[in-house]
């Protein structure tokens, strides 16, 4: 049979979240075993300049930040891992996951960090398309469409920004927004429809992206007066949300309808015990680097504090 690895603290993902989670457990002698996912330093390493984490007051790259993380989290004695989670068993008191379908780890303390992931429309040209002119992060790739027009579709903070930010690379920007509204904020919705070379497509939804090869263009859809438009356009962007990564904890830990994991109120625990939630795949709220390194903390606290309840060493 098998051998299977038992630590005293397994942590799952590796942006803000994971790494403060992994500095703090190591500080306190959990020795913490950390596997990074899919998307090593997650969301911020498809962000380009990140000007409201505290302690860089010239803004920092958000690559650079997660190098920084990591670097300090294995300083501090973390063991970092290449390797996905893929299947959990959290039936004993000690919890089982399953790395890359292929390794079990046992570990008195799981902490959650797996993040969330960028949502998309469903279209087949989309995915067709999907990095041919087709990305949903304008900060990585708009720097390919300099002087080009561009569509980006979606009516939140994050599509706004994400224009915004285009707008100062691209000839024109075209922004599709399915409703006569946005719901970003006001100051942000301001900047928007302030800035010339932005135009915003109200009630309007993508029916098709255009192009064999390449984007050319895309066909809306008027929803309040039925009629299309083509647009010629040499990119598409999407940013009309996240979902969280929850989907293998689905049959054993509690989550609201959308998938994002609840966590005990002021805490980081779970419905199951010894295991904690942090950063962005419990939070649908305020989503910010920051608030994912603090929740990390707290994650990394309660299980020290929950397996000194256990005498766990």
């Amino acid at each position: 049979m098998e051998t299977i690895e038992t630590v005293q603290c397994l942590i799952i993902g590796s942006g803000p979240a994971g790494y403060t989670a992994a500095i703090y457990a190591s500080r306190a002698g959990l020795k913490p075993v950390l596997y990074q996912g899919l998307q090593p330093g997650g969301q911020l390493t498809i962000t380009t300049e990140v000007e409201n984490y505290p302690g860089y007051p010239d803004g920092i790259q958000g690559p650079e930040m997660m190098v920084g993380f990591e670097k300090q989290a294995a300083r501090m004695g973390a063991d970092i891992r290449y390797g996905l989670a893929t299947k959990v068993d959290f039936t004993g008191p000690i919890h089982k996951v399953q790395i890359d379908e292929d390794k079990w780890i046992a570990a008195h303390t799981v902490i959650i960090s797996t993040g969330a992931s960028a949502k998309w429309l469903g279209l087949e040209s989309e995915q067709r398309l999907n990095g041919f002119g087709v990305s949903a992060c304008a900060v990585c790739d708009g720097f390919f469409f300099k002087g080009k027009v561009v569509a980006i579709v979606g009516a939140g903070d994050t599509a706004a920004e994400e224009a915004l930010y285009l707008s100062k690379i691209c000839a024109q920007v075209h922004m599709i927004v399915r409703r006569g509204e946005m719901r970003a904020s006001k100051v942000m919705q301001a900047r928007v429809i302030s800035t010339p070379n932005i135009t915003i497509h109200w009630n309007s939804e993508t029916e098709e992206i255009l192009g064999d090869a390449k984007v050319e263009g895309v066909r809306l859809f008027n929803n309040k007066t039925s009629e299309k438009t083509e647009i010629s356009v040499s990119a598409f962007f999407v940013a009309i949300g996240h979902s969280p990564n929850s989907a293998i904890f689905n049959d054993w830990i509690t989550m609201d309808n959308t998938g994002y994991i609840l966590t005990t109120p002021g805490t980081s625990r779970t419905n199951i015990p010894g295991v904690f939630a942090a950063g962005d795949v419990q939070d649908k709220t305020y989503r910010q680097a920051v608030t994912a390194a603090g929740s990390g903390c707290m994650a990394a606290l309660d299980a020290e504090r929950y397996l000194s309840a256990l005498a766990v060493h």
